[in-house]
């Protein structure tokens, strides 16, 4: 009898790496959208001079579209998931405190408050320590 059985994973070990999958090919394109979007919508140079109008240094900005792209893309290939998602860990914490936290908590407020990059900081912290889950680049055999 399984809960899985649809995709064969039957086994708490099973279940485990199929939900790993999951998790990290769900975040990694979500970072990857977040990127695309600095890049497309808000432009490399816009997303500096926004880092820059928050007190930041402009080449963070553009250090920032280079993770969530790069490393949302790795995330959802499985390339060296647990060291990737630590990466992405300050990333969320420096978005929560620097573009979110004068806005509160509640991510409803406006301009967003700081639960929904810290969620994300524990979803990349739980992400490092479950690794690379099924069907990944860098699974071990």
């Amino acid at each position: 009898m399984s809960d899985l059985s649809l995709t064969g994973a039957t086994t708490a070990e099973n279940r485990a790496d199929l939900a790993a999958f999951v998790l990290r090919a769900s975040t990694g394109l979500f970072f990857l959208i977040h990127g695309l979007i600095k890049v497309f919508v808000f432009t490399p140079a816009g997303t500096a001079g926004y880092f820059e109008s928050i007190g930041l240094p402009g080449a963070l900005g553009y250090l920032t579209i280079l993770i969530e792209v790069l490393g949302g893309i790795a995330l959802i290939v499985g390339y060296q998931t647990r060291w990737v998602s630590l990466v992405m860990v300050p990333v969320l914490l420096g978005a929560a405190v620097f573009g979110h936290g004068g806005n509160g908590f509640t991510f409803s407020n406006q301009g967003g408050g700081w639960e929904y990059p810290v969620l994300w900081a524990v979803v990349m912290f739980a992400l490092s320590l479950l690794g690379d889950g099924a069907w990944s680049v860098s699974r071990r055999k």
